[in-house]
């Protein structure tokens, strides 16, 4: 059988993540239209009796303004090297960009092998990717359009993520379809629904603790108990909302989110507390789980 690791690299917003959750079939990653959204190394895992393919989600290439922003792009670096096949995804309908270009220009250039992927294709003109592709084809790597939302052209790109990886065994059990705990996913989807619902600075200076995360006696309800943490001040009073308004809000989206994950009713509890700075912060990230191994 096949099998190995695939990074999944690209721009801020490229559509990474939604693509690994389509290919995997669960979600192991969270979306938004925002940058910044992805901020770790999440692996999500596809077996099929022929072969097993772990996909590394990767934080989304932009310029670093602060500590933790480093540490996001060197995850990223770093995932592109230690890897059997690198995914450079595009957002083909934004048309490309000069950084795009450079990006595929190194990825051309170093030892592992890489595909282009352009994605968004239904949401864009065709003489578009025409051009797109006639531009690209130059480097001599493979491209292959694609639309995660419409499922359109996977087939094609899971046939050619195999037919460049290596024979082997596989590297998980077979119902294992993320590296990530319960816990993590929580903090996550907690993390999701802010980035949705709020503006500007704000769900980018947000980190989810979780205090509590247990089943009760009943077997029917998990108790989960956590922090909001941001940078300021105002940012906690806008969290908050008129009244409380914003949090309940923002919670009860969360908290559905939550039961269907974990298939079993959730009594959500969050606090917001306020670390100024903490992006910044070397200890404090280390303590928010961020970057540990590159701190």
């Amino acid at each position: 059988m096949k099998s190995g690791f695939v990074a999944v690299v690209g721009r801020a917003n490229a559509g990474k993540s939604t693509l690994i959750n389509v290919l995997v079939g669960e979600k192991v990653a969270i979306v938004s239209p925002k940058p910044q959204t992805t901020r770790d190394r999440i692996l999500g895992i596809l077996t099929t009796e022929d072969y097993q393919i772990a996909f590394v989600d990767t934080p989304g290439i932009y310029k670093a303004d602060n500590l933790l922003n480093s540490v996001m792009q060197k995850t990223t670096a770093d995932a592109s090297q230690d890897v059997d096949l690198v995914l450079f995804v595009i957002d083909a309908h934004e048309g490309l960009s000069d950084t795009d270009r450079e990006l595929v220009k190194k990825y051309a250039k170093q030892s592992v092998p890489t595909v282009l992927v352009l994605s968004k294709t239904d949401i864009m003109n065709e003489s578009l990717l025409i051009s797109e592709l006639k531009e690209l084809s130059s480097e001599g790597l493979d491209i292959v359009p694609v639309s995660a939302r419409k499922n359109k052209n996977l087939k094609e790109l899971l046939k050619v993520i195999l037919s460049k990886l290596p024979e082997g065994e596989r590297i998980f059990k077979e119902d294992i379809v993320s590296d990530r705990s319960y816990k993590f996913m929580i903090s996550e989807i907690m993390r999701e629904k802010i980035l949705l619902k709020f503006d500007k600075e704000i769900p980018h200076g947000v980190a989810i603790i979780i205090n509590k995360f247990f089943l009760r006696e009943n077997g029917n309800t998990y108790e989960i108990n956590l922090d909001i943490v941001c940078e300021k001040p105002n940012h906690k009073a806008i969290l908050i909302g008129k009244g409380g308004k914003a949090i309940k809000e923002v919670s009860s989206f969360a908290r559905q989110d939550m039961e269907k994950f974990l298939g079993k009713k959730v009594f959500l509890t969050t606090y917001i507390k306020v670390k100024e700075d903490w992006r910044n912060s070397a200890g404090l990230m280390k303590e928010y789980g961020y970057g540990e191994e590159n701190m």
